[in-house]
């Protein structure tokens, strides 16, 4: 490999008598897998062998960060200076960042562990009895066991303290999260909601006192009192054609903003999306629903959605065996993230300037009800193309739609009555 990255002979000479050359080699190998350009195998190279002369990396180990970073210290302060030195913090940043990688990649990095906290045990039968007991999803088991952590994290740092919770603490945890975290009313109604779950079910275990669960009272929420609120179909209109060129991450993000305006999916949806999910014969697209206990539901791919989605097929997508559909464009390359997806719509969202609450993918899935309202079409048909299961969710959307309203009040109702 190294007489495809240096053409002088002496070079591919010296990284070849370096130490460890079966491992460097392996992870060279599994970077340029991933993806790696050959600048980025060059660099990854040349600091493999900068920490093969700064450590003893044969026979020593594992590696704490801390050694790492002291080692990088070692070798940007060389004397005399070397022309790789010429920017020593980035020197020293890449030299980590390198070793960190292959390191790891040998096993052979020892990775701080935060401890687990002392009712953890409780936690995981927690989530266990919502998935056997009460078949609920696992995003919103994944998130009702965060909130409870967090809770247990502030307010309860042992077995002792949870047998002797009190309602006033439970309150106050409640109230802490409007005054400090800046939770709307109606975030703060369901995190008591959680509490109250998770004290129920840790009465019938012996967990804590009996009676809490029942004490935990969730702030009133009127309805409509937080409208959905989403950028106008002009604005999202403008948003995707921000999103139009050539670029690489230009033509992704225009399929990737395409499918959450057209379809209002959530971005779970969108992550979970994988090749074999394009049915281009049928011309259909399958969505795994979130909130349906991963039903599947098709819909007809629409022609400017599909175009978007070939041509980032064809330009943009990263040659891998991964079959997720949206995928890093630099290495390692590897399927995005519920956050890297959050991340890429809010970029293309902000230098808007709109003023929205929610400046993610669920504002356009907001833009997408809002606008098939505004074309006429039933909250039934609305709510069936957005996966809700309960018609109430829908509706909340005929009270946004303030231009049908105005409509209806300055509708001429004389001779009718």
């Amino acid at each position: 490999m190294f007489d495809q990255l240096f053409s002088r002979s002496r070079a591919v000479q010296r990284y070849v008598s370096a130490p460890l050359l079966e491992p460097r080699l392996r992870y060279l190998r599994h970077c340029a897998a991933q993806g790696a350009t050959s600048a980025t195998l060059k660099k990854i190279a040349f600091y493999q062998r900068a920490l093969c002369g700064s450590i003893d990396v044969e026979t020593a180990g594992p590696f704490r960060p801390e050694q790492i970073r002291a080692a990088a210290d070692r070798w940007t302060s060389r004397t005399p200076p070397y022309h790789a030195q010429t920017n020593g913090t980035a020197s020293k940043v890449a030299f980590v960042s390198v070793a960190m990688g292959w390191l790891g990649f040998l096993g052979r990095l020892e990775r701080p562990q935060r401890p687990a906290h002392p009712c953890a045990g409780h936690v995981a039968a927690f989530r266990d009895h919502m998935r056997s007991e009460r078949g609920l999803s696992p995003l919103t088991i994944y998130t009702r066991c965060l909130r409870v952590e967090e809770f247990l994290a502030r307010i309860c740092p042992d077995e002792p303290a949870l047998r002797q919770m009190t309602i006033a603490q439970i309150d106050a945890a409640i109230a802490q999260k409007g005054a400090q975290d800046g939770c709307t009313r109606a975030s703060i109604r369901t995190y008591a909601y959680i509490l109250r779950s998770f004290f129920r079910y840790g009465e019938t275990q012996g967990w804590c006192a009996s009676g809490l669960a029942a004490g935990i009272l969730p702030p009133r929420v009127y309805t409509g009192e937080s409208l959905p609120a989403g950028p106008t179909w002009d604005q999202v209109q403008r948003l995707c054609a921000g999103a139009d060129g050539d670029a690489r991450a230009q033509v992704r993000d225009r399929a990737m903003l395409l499918l959450f305006a057209v379809y209002g999916l959530r971005v779970g949806e969108v992550r979970r999306l994988r090749l074999d999910d394009l049915d281009w014969e049928a011309e259909a697209i399958r969505i795994t629903r979130s909130k349906q206990h991963w039903h599947i539901q098709t819909y007809p791919l629409v022609g400017v959605v599909g175009d978007a989605i070939l041509r980032y097929l064809e330009t943009a997508r990263p040659r891998s065996a991964a079959r997720d559909l949206f995928l890093s464009l630099k290495a390692p390359i590897r399927p995005l993230g519920n956050s890297a997806l959050w991340q890429i719509v809010n970029r293309r969202l902000r230098p808007l300037g709109l003023p929205l609450v929610h400046q993610g993918p669920h504002a356009l899935r907001h833009a997408c009800a809002t606008h098939l309202l505004s074309q006429g079409l039933p909250l039934k048909e609305i709510g069936d193309h957005l996966g809700h299961r309960n018609p109430a969710t829908t509706s909340v959307y005929a009270k946004v739609d303030l231009v049908g309203l105005r409509q209806v009040a300055d509708f001429n109702l004389e001779g009718l009555v």
